[in-house]
């Protein structure tokens, strides 16, 4: 007998667009993940980075105009995985983090799912 990891798991979400925050979260939700964690602030995402469990970050490239790499800093020294979430294409991932997974805005739902489980399965973190 083999046991599968059950669907879902936690999330920790960094977008600054409240309503595409909104929007992850629900994707999220209706995938069976639960959000761990989320804010749309800089500070704060470091603060939880830091702080918070979760099974893998979602982080948007961007935030508020400064950069994401302090929090993928921390999560990198944390062992956690993460999925960047951009706009901006590959070139807008920062340089140092640009063999990690990039989702290029605006996403679908079946995107977000196998983005998160071959990250999940891949040991991309």
């Amino acid at each position: 007998m083999t046991i599968t990891r059950p669907p879902g798991g936690s999330v920790f979400l960094v977008e600054d667009e409240a309503m595409i925050r909104m929007m992850v979260a629900d994707m999220l939700e209706e995938l069976g993940y639960s959000v761990a964690a989320e804010t749309g602030e800089i500070n704060e995402a470091i603060k939880l980075a830091g702080s918070t469990e979760f099974d893998i970050a979602i982080l948007d490239v961007n935030v508020n105009g400064k950069v994401i790499s302090p929090v993928a800093d921390l999560l990198k020294a944390r062992n956690r995985p993460f999925i960047f979430a951009t706009g901006y294409g590959a070139q807008g991932v920062p340089e140092d983090y640009r063999d990690r997974p990039a989702l290029q805005k605006p996403f679908q739902i079946e995107s977000l799912k196998d983005m998160i489980d071959a990250t999940l399965n891949g040991g991309a973190g």
